[in-house]
């Protein structure tokens, strides 16, 4: 006859007549969880089945009751993990605009003055030259003509050009004079006059001329920034002017140079808390995110409907 040994460790099957002090290794203490050790005490094999364990107690039906009730009292002292960042509503584009701080720098003052000497004596020059003369090669100034200056037939031709300002809305460029409108700049450069007249060659009747100019941009976390390459930029001329969603860049650099830009921006800003840094090499325009979260792009995206439209206005 067989029994089995409930001794801890051990669950082998001995024989009761040929049990003795040393026929069992086992443990005589409570379980540990820590490496896998055998036996550690010797002793005769025990055929007595040890206790079932002691089940917790079952709360009762008005027990769990009164902890419920307790649990609200507990909560009001938990510290509650500050909510996501919801996203700022977008304001209407109609806002009015604000012109942003400019910050000159002392090297475009530098750079100003130079020029200032240099035009001066330019112009001391002329006066002792024939005022009358005009250059072969000298560009017409009237707006949106290309010709050039060949000989005295030159003033003979008719001038095909635009007679109104350069208007720069929502993204979508156009001359007053004839609203042909077109979101890409180099579109808007070449589009033809609208206007018939005269050549116009001396500087003394010419006017800003609007150019492309390269620039770019950037952000981080808090800010997105703007860089125009503009050499020489006038502050006495040029802004920016902004609203939360909105802005209109108007820069005068190089003496004659104009350039402009419209942008609807892809966020919101912080108009009281973004600003202009003026260069003598360029314009960095820094807009103070309202919200701390990445653009995906510059300008918001124009859509399907709107681009439709502007599209049947040109």
């Amino acid at each position: 006859m067989s029994l089995l040994c409930y001794n801890r460790g051990c669950g082998q099957r001995f024989d009761p007549e040929t049990n003795t002090e040393d026929s069992c290794t086992y443990h005589p203490g409570v379980p540990v969880f820590h490496d896998a050790l055998k036996g550690c005490t010797k002793g005769p094999h025990n055929s007595e089945k040890p206790p079932e364990p002691v089940k917790p107690e079952v709360k009762t039906t008005s027990e769990r009751k009164e902890l419920a009730e307790l649990k609200p009292r507990f909560q009001e002292h938990i510290i509650q993990a500050p909510k996501p960042l919801e996203t700022i509503k977008r304001p209407s584009p109609d806002e009015p605009m604000t012109n942003l701080q400019l910050k000159v720098s002392a090297s475009l003052k530098q750079a100003l003055d130079k020029l200032k000497l240099s035009s001066e004596n330019e112009e001391k020059k002329g006066k002792e030259e024939d005022s009358d003369e005009i250059k072969i090669g000298t560009a017409c100034k009237n707006a949106g003509c290309s010709k050039t200056y060949e000989g005295p037939h030159s003033a003979e031709e008719v001038c095909i050009y635009h007679s109104g300002v350069p208007i720069f809305h929502e993204g979508m460029k156009y001359w007053s004079c004839c609203k042909r409108k077109t979101s890409d700049f180099n579109t808007f450069l070449a589009q033809e006059g609208c206007t018939t007249g005269t050549h116009v060659w001396t500087k003394k009747d010419a006017g800003k001329k609007v150019v492309p100019c390269r620039h770019d941009w950037h952000q981080t976390g808090g800010e997105v920034t703007i860089s125009v390459y503009a050499k020489n930029s006038v502050p006495d001329l040029s802004y920016v002017e902004a609203n939360s969603t909105m802005l209109n860049i108007h820069i005068v650099f190089e003496g004659e140079k104009e350039f402009h830009r419209s942008v609807k921006l892809w966020g919101v800003i912080d108009v009281k808390r973004s600003y202009v840094n003026m260069t003598a090499t360029k314009i960095e325009l820094t807009m103070r995110k309202a919200e701390p979260l990445l653009w995906a792009s510059l300008e918001l995206p124009v859509s399907n409907a709107q681009g439709k439209k502007e599209n049947s206005d040109q």
